[in-house]
Order: C-alpha cells, then structure tokens, then sequence
C-alpha cells in the first residue's frame, strides 16, 4: 500500500489510481532564464523518489515535466543579453541553453529523465485551442490590449484546492497582474497581447502575442498525458508548495471550465530550501546555483543530502549537514568496497523497471520490505535511513564472522542494489567515491609519491617509505596496500 499526502486534502490517504497499474504524472518544470538553484534540485529529487517508488510497486509511470520557454522573465533575460559581450542570437537560443543546463545538471544529481518534455513554444496549437474554447463558452473576455483573461467569477469552484482567491485580497493576489483592463483583480491572463518591439508574440485567432503561464501546463497535460475516457484528467500533479496558489489553482480551474474535469486527483508538493531562514529564490539574490555546488560536491552527494530531509519539510540548506550526512553515504561505500560490487546501475526509467521485474523473481527479504515500506509511507525518508543503517551495520557484523561467504556477499549486493534504485545512490565506483574532489594535478602527484614508496619499499628503504606515507597523510591521502597494488583514498 502507498500512502501520500495529498495538499487539496490536507492529510494522508491511501494512493489508488485512476486505472489500475497505470499512473500518470505531471510535474512543473523550470522557466529556462537561467540555471537551475538548489530548490529546483530538491523539487526534481523528490518527485525522482517518488517516480521509484512507484515504478518499485509495478506501476506503469508515464512521468512529464514541462518546460516554460517563453515568459516575461525569458524576454528580460534575452534583451539584457544585448547589451553584453556574449549575446542570445534568439529568444529560442536562450531558453534551449538553459534547458540543457537544467538537464545536465539533473543528469548529475541521478533525476531519471522524464517520459515527455514539452516546451510551451512548441504547443501554441492546444494552448490556443483551450483559450478559444474558454471565451466560446464564457469563461474567458478580451481585454483592451490583446489580452485574454480568465474570469474567476465564472468558475464556481475556484479556490477549492488552496481555499485562497475566493474573494478579492491583495496579499493573496500579489502574483497575480493587476492590469486596468481586467474585469476584477482575481483575473489571470490567458494570453498576453503583443506590446511593441521590446515584446515577442506568435501569431493566433486573438492576435498576436504569447500565452500566459497558468495555461500551459492544462494544455499541454490534456494534448500529452490526459486520460481521454475520465473525468479525472491525470493522478497526480506536483509541484513545489510555492505554486500552489495561484498556479495550480489557476490550472485546475482553466481545466475544470474547459473541459468540465478535474485536473488531477491528488496534488503533492514539497518544502522550500532556505538560507539563511528564508525561500531560496533568484528574486531575493540569495539563489545557490546547482552548478556552483556541483563545483565543491558530487551530484550524488547533493542528493543524498537533499533527499535526507522529508520533502514537505524546508530545509535549512548549509554544509555542516551536508558533511554529516555524507558519511552515511560513506558506509555505504564501504560496504560495497568490501564485498567487492562493481554491478552496473540502471541510468533511465526503462531500465529501472527491468531491475524491479528481475528482483521481484527473488525472494523479498525483511530488509527491502521495510525499506519500500518506510517509502511508501509518504516518502518517511528517516526510517528508510534508519532501516538502511540497521542493515549496513548488521551485514559488516556478519561479514566480520564471515567474509568469505557467497550467498551473505550475493544478498548485501542485492540489498545495495536495491538501495540504490530506490533512492539514486550508491551509483559509483567505490575506488571512484572515495577518490572525489581530487583534481588531475593532485592526482599525479599522488600517483608520483606511491610510485616513489612503491620504489622504496622494493630497495628495503623502509625510512624513507614510511616518509613518503606520511607525505601522502598530510596531503589528506591515506593508502592501502593491497594483494593487487597500493591504491588510496581522500581523507
């Protein structure tokens, strides 16, 4: 059974699809202005988590992520770029950097890629279809400048999700434009009117101009994910929680008029990074980019750090915690060093279902029911952990009794297998972790100095091999002499 936390509800409830064995799920993507931070990390690693988990209970997942490729942000960042030493040649030059930067980045941090990746420019067929089916049936009005709004006043139902926008309130309104041309302040835009050089458009039935945000995503989860025979359009739809309001509940109402269904049947969200106590966003100039911690931190190490805190909680990003949690990733290299598992790891989706068919041919033992249990329980990451560290410290108690036994060494393989299609680490060499964050010239160094010791220890120079190893300690290197060589790790 899995369970989940649905915000419409506002409690756990148990997960059923809408048809059995199937689930589809959307989630929002990036507005592609400009590299992706920490809180866009967080968001993509725990819909990841939750992907595994279901794809673990034999579901068929068909997993999308949009992207947003042209915004007002989109063309501010694009005009700025002008006036620089290395301008955008197109709006679509910009938005395709960035969106290869966001995969990259994710592709670091072991995010399966999604199943469907549409970009908002090369869906203006369905966006424009759903417009003109709102202002066909009422729901919608033209404004005095090219714009189509949405009226709130005609969606009985609005608010219904977040139980915000009811009613007129600035503060709640805040995100939303308060152009003169509204009929009320509640109203969103549909689409933007062209405003003179210094704007982009495309041309439609409205004339020309660009869609507004909201729209989007229910146009391109009804041409791409829909289920067609339900009044339910998709299972679950996620999100970080600050989109809740106004974002979701805008498209859950453009759907809900347009098509006369609910946009999805549960809705999941996750907890904010901070720093320092507030919102980690580009807004306030306090945006940790991803790329820049991947410069100090292995994607899987982020990882295992930003999944470790359960995903509706914040999370007070600093190094100190991260340091801390990277030793249990620490023992789990260990382990893997030690039974000597060099196993390949499923990299897509596709993949990862091909490891859960085989696994479930096996016998499933306590530990990887426990496991998928704590998972299933809306993600309860500190008992998995908890589980994980039970496991990690009874399987080197045993291997103390008996290291040379096959079936122990086959069954903590399979358990560390297991972990890590779950929760996308553990995914390394163990030689490669324990090696991270030495770069080339260091490494050559390092190489000389064994050599040298290698050398050394040949000519019964003991004195100056012992020298050497200290060298190498102080360097943050400690070695190991093995049957096979010396090999070493960074402290």
């Amino acid at each position: 059974m899995i369970t989940l936390y649905d915000s419409v509800k506002r409690g756990k409830c148990e997960f059923v699809s809408i048809k059995k064995n199937e689930i589809r799920m959307y989630v929002c993507g990036p507005t592609t202005y400009d590299h992706s931070h920490l809180g866009h990390a967080r968001s993509a690693i725990t819909f990841d988590l939750w992907r595994r988990v279901f794809l673990a209970h034999d579901y068929k997942v068909i997993f999308a992520k949009n992207f947003t490729d042209i915004d007002d942000k989109i063309i501010k960042k694009f005009l700025d770029s002008q006036n620089s030493q290395t301008p955008f040649a197109s709006i679509e030059s910009l938005s395709q950097h960035y969106i290869k930067s966001y995969l990259d980045d994710m592709d670091c941090l072991n995010v399966l890629r999604a199943d469907i990746e549409p970009r908002a420019t090369e869906n203006l067929t369905p966006i424009t279809q759903m417009i003109g089916d709102l202002l066909k049936q009422g729901y919608a009005y033209n404004g005095e400048n090219g714009d189509v709004y949405l009226r709130i006043k005609s969606d009985s139902a609005y608010g219904s999700l977040t139980q915000k926008g009811k009613e007129n309130n600035e503060n709640l309104l805040a995100r939303i434009e308060n152009m003169d041309d509204k009929m009320e302040s509640r109203d969103f835009a549909l689409w933007k009117g062209y405003k003179g050089k210094e704007d982009f458009g495309y041309e439609s039935e409205f004339g020309k101009g660009r869609p507004g945000w909201h729209i989007e995503c229910s146009a391109m989860i009804e041409e791409h994910l829909a289920y067609k025979d339900e009044n339910i359009c998709i299972d679950i739809h996620a999100g970080g929680s600050d989109l809740f309001f106004p974002h979701h509940e805008n498209e859950a109402s453009q759907t809900r008029c347009a098509k006369k269904k609910e946009l999805a049947k549960y809705w999941l969200h996750n907890g904010f990074v901070t720093i320092n106590g507030e919102k980690m966003s580009k807004s306030l100039g306090n945006s940790f980019f991803l790329k820049d911690a991947l410069k100090s931190y292995h994607g899987e190490i982020l990882r295992n750090y930003l999944q470790g805190v359960h995903y509706r909680l914040s999370l007070g990003f600093n190094e100190e915690d991260l340091l801390s949690s990277k030793k249990r990733l620490d023992k789990f290299y260990r382990l893997k060093k030690r039974i000597g598992l060099h196993e390949n790891y499923p990299k897509d989706a596709k993949q990862l279902q091909e490891f859960y068919y085989h696994n479930s041919k096996q016998a499933q033992n306590d530990f990887i029911c426990a496991l998928l249990e704590s998972l299933s329980d809306d993600l309860n990451i500190s008992k998995a952990l908890s589980v994980i560290e039970e496991m990690i410290n009874r399987a080197n108690e045993a291997l103390d009794k008996t290291p040379k036994d096959k079936g122990l060494c086959k069954q903590i393989a399979h358990n560390l297998n297991t972990i890590s299609a779950l929760l996308g680490i553990g995914t390394l060499d163990s030689q490669e972790y324990f090696q991270l964050g030495v770069d080339e010239q260091k490494r050559e160094l390092i190489k000389s100095l064994i050599s040298k010791r290698t050398q050394a220890k040949a000519q019964k120079d003991y004195k100056l091999a012992d020298s050497l190893r200290d060298e190498l300690k102080n360097m943050g290197i400690e070695i190991m002499d093995l049957s096979t060589g010396t090999t070493w790790e960074a402290l």
